[in-house]
């Protein structure tokens, strides 16, 4: 069974705001909880820890939008954006900026389910991709650490390349290490001896 969703709408309007949340209660099974007041927004955003947080705004401010994406944590959860007016490229600064749909020409109920599942699936992805990324750099700088170990053992013993990661992988293996650890070590120790 799928959880419930959270979704934060963040209007300050109040008969748009009722209109929206009735609009999501029809659509799907979610927690919709609306904030009226941007002043508050980054608190509300704290404390209720939505799954989704859609913004409702006639037409944004580069500001207005940059200022909305940090407090709403787009890298933390799937915002969308909807504007009634879009400015020369507001487009693009949302979607760097982080959001996960920026949609002109308002926010309409018979639209909202899709696009809600629409920046979900955008969201989610970009976590795969940032994922990865982090993981490839996080091999990279230990290729560099270990490389940097097989060349002080290369210079310090007059081992070949292939000779110092065997014995890096040795010691590793009987101490029940990693080797980027055994490797770390082994570069901070040269450090302090240099």
């Amino acid at each position: 069974m799928a959880k419930q969703l959270t979704i934060v709408v963040v209007e300050s309007r109040t008969e748009r705001a009722r209109s929206i949340r009735e609009s999501l209660e029809k659509i799907g099974d979610y927690r919709v909880v609306v904030v009226d007041d941007s002043a508050v927004l980054s608190r509300s955003i704290a404390e209720i820890r939505p799954d989704v947080v859609l913004l409702d705004m006639e037409n944004p401010t580069r500001d207005a939008l940059e200022e909305c994406a940090q407090v709403t944590g787009p890298l933390e959860r799937p915002v969308a954006m909807f504007v009634d007016q879009s400015g020369e490229g507001l487009a693009k600064s949302a979607i760097e900026a982080g959001l996960s749909a920026y949609v002109v020409d308002g926010l309409r109920p018979e639209r909202l389910k899709p696009i809600i599942e629409a920046a979900i699936a955008r969201f989610q992805m970009f976590q795969r991709v940032r994922k990865e990324l982090e993981a490839t750099k996080l091999a990279l700088e230990e290729r560099k650490i270990i490389d940097r170990a097989k060349g002080i053992l290369m210079k310090a013993r007059g081992l070949t390349e292939e000779e110092a990661y065997a014995l890096l992988r040795k010691t590793a293996m009987d101490q029940g290490r990693k080797v980027f650890d055994v490797a770390e070590a082994l570069v901070t120790a040269a450090g302090l001896l240099a």
